[in-house]
């Protein structure tokens, strides 16, 4: 949900827009009369665009309760039936977590919560493998700090369906989980402690989570474009999602983890939203709930030394001294959020009583909270609360110094975010790899005299930190230019120092075993949007490096965990890695999702008839494309609860019935083929040439 661009921002480039250049108009419908701000938002809006595959972008600007500028710009849909207005709403992913915690906070006023007692006091049926489970307390859901693994997220990203699933089964699923680290250790980015904080509103308000922020927000804040995927909802009012290379529009996308992400709004919407934490809005929230949220939470536990800074939790805040206010003594307040095709950015100056939402079809968060941050700054200037917008930053061009020697004992293996970085420093150089993914650009960092590394465009440094838990981390802190848009800039630990792990002969002859396998995700629902990316997981490891596998540590023949424990970021979504084996077959279960062993998945049967059911577990089916039946034309009869997928051999979607709504495809030379839907659904399957 939230997917900032963690590694290395740099990696944020252009993009080709997903529609033509020719089908994007831009239509700004300007409230207030404010010419020079909103000629600067419309042409920055269509930047986003017509360069870094934006589909459409919608924004508004809120200066002391008065909406001084909101626009639209992009496509809805091609044949441009239906315009983008003011009230197409669009999902908001992660920024949803306000609500959350705004929710929890109207329960903290009313005495009902208090952020410090144990959780299992309000959710008495809350119970983890992990006995320190009993000292999380809400405050910790809030501020990311809870300990929990990170995202159980199994059927929660759906094509137009409503489906509770994860909701309804996280308590199950955390039962069966361990902790990552003691309660209140550090802050990492986790999903799940607000899927968490949903359920306590409900049990301790006695409501449904969305009747309560009806009743409680949106209602008596007139938002009425903001929604759940458990409202009714009407087609056609919601932002059109595109995904290349299908150019059909595809159905909306509803993500059924609500407190974690998964409401709809509009940015006029969430500009009104923004007057609880400006003080305009008397009555919804107490000024002590308010100033307790904006608090630097951040520093309870482990954190990097403070610097320029887009990530500083509050309580539901992602930053609550934004960078770059921060450089002009003003308090910013941000919070992100990103789904699988929608994005959001909502940034707040709660002293100067301003907010922008910018919300986005397309994109990243990151691109509409540079967006959000030029509208503002360009505001404070006509205001004159600031002289002039500061040129942008840079650690310099470094100039080489001589290294000391101890520095290359910090080469090496390092784990993040699911990922192994190689480390190597030779001759005052850091080069930093991603060993699993041959391709990516090797980044490189010269010594300078300071004791850190500077890379030659001077954007990004780099230096090790022996934290006072006695773990080494690689520290990075970057200024990523977007032309048009301004900077981001990030401080944090990207990387923590994997320790040696010897394997026993049990061990190694186990994940020998499993050594280049891919394994095939089948606990998605038919209407999961999973399927549009075929999220497979294939087993390599470093040939060096024998007891790890990415960045997860193998604990047994059957067992991986990640037990870096990297704040802010690096360590979120840190799931356990199960493997066991079932009527002969070898399946991986990872934070309640379940994949199974390239050994099951067959050849299709290439005659002209055939069939596929689905078992009574519910599993998904997989099969290879033979020789034989690529570039024959496959036509299946497709159940109403049920659904399939084709890949080409590089795993790029050729066709998935829930969008492309056509059950023919010609099957690609090696591809293969997924058949999802509910226990004995049938598929009938015709081949021809």
């Amino acid at each position: 949900m939230k997917k900032r661009l963690i590694w290395l921002l740099t990696a944020v480039l252009a993009f080709t827009p997903l529609v033509p250049a020719e089908a994007i108009a831009s239509s700004s419908k300007v409230v207030v009369s404010n010419q020079g701000l909103e000629k600067i938002a419309s042409e920055k809006a269509a930047l986003l665009t017509k360069n870094y595959g934006t589909v459409s972008v919608q924004y508004a600007l809120i200066d002391n309760g008065e909406i001084k500028v909101s626009g639209q710009t992009g496509v809805n849909d091609k044949a441009g039936k239906i315009p983008l207005s003011k009230t197409t709403m669009y999902g908001i992913g992660s920024t949803s977590k306000m609500f959350t915690a705004a929710a929890v906070m109207k329960l903290v006023d009313e005495g009902k919560i208090n952020l410090d007692t144990p959780l299992v006091q309000y959710i008495t049926d809350f119970k983890m493998k992990d006995e320190r489970y009993k000292q999380i307390t809400p405050r910790m859901l809030l501020n990311h700090s809870s300990g929990l693994q990170g995202s159980s997220l199994r059927n929660s990203v759906l094509f137009n369906d409503p489906d509770t699933y994860v909701h309804d089964t996280l308590l199950e699923q955390l039962s069966t989980q361990s902790l990552k680290a003691d309660p209140g250790a550090f802050s990492v980015y986790c999903n799940d402690g607000f899927t968490l904080a949903e359920i306590l509103v409900e049990k301790v308000s006695g409501m449904d989570f969305t009747a309560f922020i009806h009743q409680y927000f949106t209602g008596p804040l007139e938002m009425n474009h903001t929604k759940t995927p458990q409202d009714l909802l009407a087609p056609g009012k919601f932002a059109a999602l595109y995904f290349p290379p299908f150019e059909k529009q595809l159905p909306n996308e509803t993500l059924n983890a609500i407190g974690a992400g998964g409401i709809y709004s509009t940015a006029e919407d969430l500009v009104q939203f923004s007057q609880i934490f400006t003080g305009q809005k008397d009555g919804i929230l107490s000024n002590e709930a308010v100033r307790a949220m904006e608090q630097e939470e951040y520093k309870r536990g482990l954190w990097p030394q403070e610097a320029d800074n887009s990530i500083d939790y509050g309580l539901g805040w992602d930053s609550v001294r934004l960078f770059p206010f921060n450089d002009y003594g003003i308090k910013g307040l941000s919070k992100g959020g990103d789904t699988i095709l929608y994005h959001s950015s909502f940034v707040v100056l709660p002293e100067q009583n301003m907010a922008v939402a910018v919300l986005s079809s397309g994109g990243s968060s990151s691109l509409d909270e540079l967006l959000a941050s030029e509208l503002l700054l360009e505001a404070l200037k006509e205001k004159g609360t600031i002289k002039e917008i500061k040129p942008e930053k840079s650690f310099g061009t470094p100039v080489k110094a001589d290294m000391p020697n101890d520095v290359m004992k910090y080469a090496g293996y390092y784990g993040t975010l699911n990922q192994l970085v190689k480390i190597d420093i030779k001759d005052g150089v850091l080069s930093i790899s991603v060993p699993s993914m041959p391709g990516y650009p090797e980044q490189k960092f010269v010594y300078t005299s300071e004791g850190a590394f500077v890379n030659q465009e001077g954007s990004a440094k780099a230096r090790f930190v022996t934290e006072k838990n006695g773990r080494t981390y690689l520290w990075l802190g970057e200024y990523t230019t977007i032309p048009g848009l301004g900077q981001l800039a990030l401080s944090h630990y990207l990387a923590e120092k994997l320790e040696s792990n010897p394997i026993s002969t049990e061990t190694a002859e186990a994940w020998a075993k499993r050594e280049g396998k891919t394994y095939y995700p089948v606990s998605e629902k038919f209407s999961s949007v999973m399927y549009m990316i075929m999220s497979t997981l294939k087993i390599t490891r470093a040939d060096d490096l024998q007891g790890y596998f990415l960045d997860k540590k193998i604990t047994g023949p059957n067992t991986a965990e990640s037990q870096h424990q990297i704040p802010a970021m690096g360590s979120r979504d840190t799931a356990e890695y199960r493997f066991y084996t079932k009527d002969g077959i070898e399946y991986l279960e990872a934070a309640g999702s379940l994949y199974v062993s390239e050994d099951i998945v067959k050849p299709l049967f290439a005659g002209k008839h055939s069939a596929v059911t689905v078992q009574a577990d519910g599993n998904a089916r997989w099969y290879r494309v033979p020789s034989t039946a690529a570039g024959k034309k496959m036509t299946v009869a497709t159940p109403a609860k049920g659904a399939f997928a084709v890949y080409d051999a590089q795993g790029k979607f050729v066709s998935y019935t829930v969008i492309s709504r056509n059950n023919k495809v010609v099957l690609p030379k090696n591809g293969a083929i997924v058949f999802a839907g509910d226990p004995g659904t049938v598929f009938r399957i015709t081949l021809e040439k």
